[in-house]
């Protein structure tokens, strides 16, 4: 490898994890506007299978990665501020913005009519280097190393973003959290504590439910086994959740609405089982529902968590690292559904 190339996981066609390529390529460098960082760690995520399956269009080849943090290399021209030194470690905000549109003005990062994620039309950090914009930094905290702040800089600020920011959660509401083992779902099960909730989640095994337990949930339902929907009858004396935190789309849609109490919400940031659900108008009505769409994260979002994990409030779930050539397997087990929370990727190993 030479000093204008790095190593990176790729993929020029989009198939299964056999398509992903480890090797040399070139080392990008920051143009105006942009940062170079040395990726440390890199989460690996739902949108990375996505984008390596055709379920979301990729310019190849492609490098996926979207939840990063590393050290500070070079900034290129044109930046005014450098948000965080070179040579310290920063975070990185996936959600790219343009800073000119009437919501990023606005404040709203993630509604950016000209957005981007990090690995997505993007080149992404599941690499030795990445280039960002300088504006997308984040410092990161005392206390908080880059594989625990990689572990949260996606899953946990949208997380955040759907409870606090879209949901406004509210002290002694009783919450339930789908799939309670996922980067989001253990995120939201935190969250949803910290908020002063009563917390009821779904996993998919007698193991996870351990997991979640230990996360602080008050009760834990093995969906594989009972239907959750009529056990969340029974654990609220047939009145139902005040909110329900879903991402799991086609497969729970009908049901998740089903559990919500007279005036409930529900929020949604994802659609993994698929895009379409069915909805019972009446019931919408009847019952004065909100259904909720949440995206993302701000930076703002992921400063907040940073914080609150250096304050040890809240905490990274780490279920898997492994080195950068190992990408197939971490992502086949995230397809499996066979870990309790996030898979970092280690470039350094």
């Amino acid at each position: 490898m030479t000093s204008d190339s790095m190593k990176a996981v790729y993929f020029e066609e989009t198939g299964g994890g056999e398509v992903l390529r480890f090797g040399d390529v070139g080392r990008p460098q920051p143009g105006n506007g942009q940062v170079l960082v040395r990726v440390l760690a890199c989460g690996v995520n739902r949108l990375d299978i996505y984008a390596r399956t055709g379920r979301t269009p990729v310019k190849f080849p492609h490098i996926s990665g979207s939840e990063a943090a590393g050290e500070v290399v070079a900034y290129g021209p044109g930046v005014v501020a450098e948000p965080v030194p070179v040579g310290k470690i920063a975070a990185i905000a996936p959600y790219l913005f343009c800073g000119q549109c009437e919501f990023c003005v606005a404040g709203d990062e993630t509604m950016c009519i000209r957005g981007d994620i990090l690995g997505l039309a993007s080149q992404g950090a599941f690499a030795e280097y990445v280039v960002v914009p300088a504006s997308s930094l984040v410092s990161v905290p005392d206390g908080v190393n880059a594989t625990k702040a990689a572990a949260v800089g996606l899953a946990m600020i949208t997380a955040w973003h759907m409870l606090i920011d879209r949901a406004k959660i509210r002290a002694g509401e009783t919450v339930l959290v789908q799939a309670g083992g996922s980067g989001v779902g253990s995120a939201a099960l935190q969250i949803a504590k910290l908020s002063g909730a009563r917390v009821i989640a779904t996993v998919g095994s007698s193991e996870k439910m351990e997991h979640a337990t230990l996360l602080g949930a008050d009760n834990v339902i093995n969906y594989n086994e009972l239907d959750f929907a009529q056990e969340v009858r029974k654990l609220t004396g047939k009145r139902g959740v005040s909110l329900v935190v879903e991402h799991i789309g086609t497969a729970t849609w009908e049901k998740s609405i089903a559990c919500l109490a007279r005036e409930g919400r529900l929020v949604t940031c994802g659609a993994t089982t698929g895009n379409d659900g069915m909805t019972n108008i009446w019931t919408l009505f009847a019952k004065e529902l909100k259904l909720i769409g949440s995206y993302g994260g701000t930076r703002a979002d992921l400063a907040t968590v940073l914080r609150l994990v250096a304050n040890g409030q809240l905490h990274p779930v780490i279920a898997r690292t492994l080195p950068l050539e190992s990408m197939a397997e971490a992502q086949r087990l995230l397809e499996a559904r066979g870990v309790f929370g996030k898979i970092v990727i280690d470039t350094t190993k």
